[in-house]
């Protein structure tokens, strides 16, 4: 039988130093009933964020954003899969139980604020204290002082709401979702109701609380701001989009990006191990999306000779793809830590680039300056092996 106590979230214990995933959505898919039948928000979403990420998920109108912030929150259920926060299934908690973890671990800000009227600020900022029963009176008043002066509003303190303007109301807000000290702060579209100059002030909060050592996933439809935090998750037609392929490829419309998605492998590769090796058959276009790789030549002697270093988001595989000629380098995972890549297999390869004749030029571009580059390798030094050309 699953137990469970709400408790603050304690980083020793219970998230493992290899991975440093805070939040994990495994295989997620809600569905809405509808007179037309079941509308599915999210589709078999799998998504992780580590401590300490500012995270900004964008998408258009009913792509899916809100409801994946309330499957994390908890404030709405998966039909199927799973989610985890610091390693708890908070799938499986009732009501009761969710509510209280979600008020010791979560600070949630809405885009229309949600105080009560007929409270006070400071009052609204201690509720979240009274509901999970932390410190004493006096302990509330002092934390919540503090919290409204973190935001830059603490002489708001004994005001009503309506006395307030809407940018010093997300503020309360904001301080209120700060006043029990979460580790996780959720944001939807914070700044929807804020003309620009406001939303600023509220983004700066937000960048003060992450390097405080906060998380923070944030749904915004402000490119501006989505540009500013440290990764951007984009959603269309519930699915999750790779951020790295909109970087990559921006040729891609969303339907091929939803597409590309779904054929994308994730594979992961100890520091110094080969992802492919020189004069083996090309079988797959990789991404590199954590990590960074190195590209060698093996010269004639057997020495490794250095042709390119490899970032997040650089790509390789495809020369050899699209020429149908052997691996003509090795790539490894450099010395320093692990790489991730994501792939796709040769078939799902070939219909990337039919589907998308200005991304294949772009593979095709990059592929033909490497291939000369190469060549010209060839040419200005004898000690590499002649077979390559």
């Amino acid at each position: 039988m699953f137990r469970f106590l709400p408790k603050k979230i304690s980083f020793n214990d219970t998230i493992e130093d290899s991975e440093k995933h805070l939040i994990q959505l495994k295989g997620v898919v809600k569905a809405f009933k509808t007179e037309a039948g079941d509308f599915l928000a999210l589709k078999n979403v799998n998504l992780s964020i580590g401590i300490g990420e500012f995270v900004g998920v964008i998408g258009k109108s009913g792509s899916g954003k809100s409801t994946l912030i309330n499957m994390i929150t908890g404030i709405d259920r998966p039909t199927r899969g799973e989610v985890f926060v610091a390693n708890n299934p908070i799938h499986r908690l009732n009501e009761n139980r969710m509510a209280q973890w979600r008020g010791l671990n979560m600070g949630i800000v809405f885009q229309f604020f949600q105080l009560l009227p007929i409270l006070t600020v400071i009052e609204n900022v201690m509720l979240p204290m009274d509901f999970c029963n932390l410190y004493n009176p006096r302990q509330r008043k002092e934390k919540a002082i503090q919290a409204l002066a973190m935001v830059g509003i603490a002489e708001q303190a004994n005001k009503l709401p309506s006395q307030l303007s809407g940018g010093e109301q997300q503020r309360v807000a904001i301080a209120r979702a700060l006043a029990n000290d979460p580790p996780i702060i959720m944001a939807d579209e914070p700044t929807g109701n804020l003309d620009s100059k406001t939303s600023a002030i509220v983004f700066e909060v937000f960048e003060k609380l992450v390097a405080s050592g906060k998380t923070i996933v944030m749904v915004t439809h402000d490119a501006d701001l989505a540009k500013k935090v440290t990764r951007t998750i984009i959603i269309a037609d519930g699915k999750i989009i790779e951020e790295f392929l909109t970087k990559t490829f921006p040729a891609l419309t969303q339907s091929q990006l939803v597409w590309t998605t779904s054929k994308l492998k994730t594979l992961k590769f100890a520091q110094g191990s080969s992802i492919i090796n020189q004069y083996e058959p090309a079988e797959n276009f990789y991404i590199v999306t954590k990590g960074e790789a190195d590209v060698w030549v093996k010269t004639k002697s057997g020495k490794d000779y250095h042709v390119d270093h490899l970032k997040r988001g650089d790509y390789f595989g495809g020369i050899c793809l699209i020429r149908g000629c052997p691996s003509l380098t090795t790539v490894r995972a450099d010395s320093k830590g692990a790489l991730e890549v994501a792939t796709l297999d040769k078939d799902s390869f070939d219909q990337f680039v039919k589907v998308s004749p200005a991304t294949r030029e772009i593979i095709q571009k990059t592929s033909d300056q490497r291939y000369q580059s190469l060549y010209d390798l060839i040419e200005e030094n004898n000690h590499v092996d002649p077979s390559l050309a």
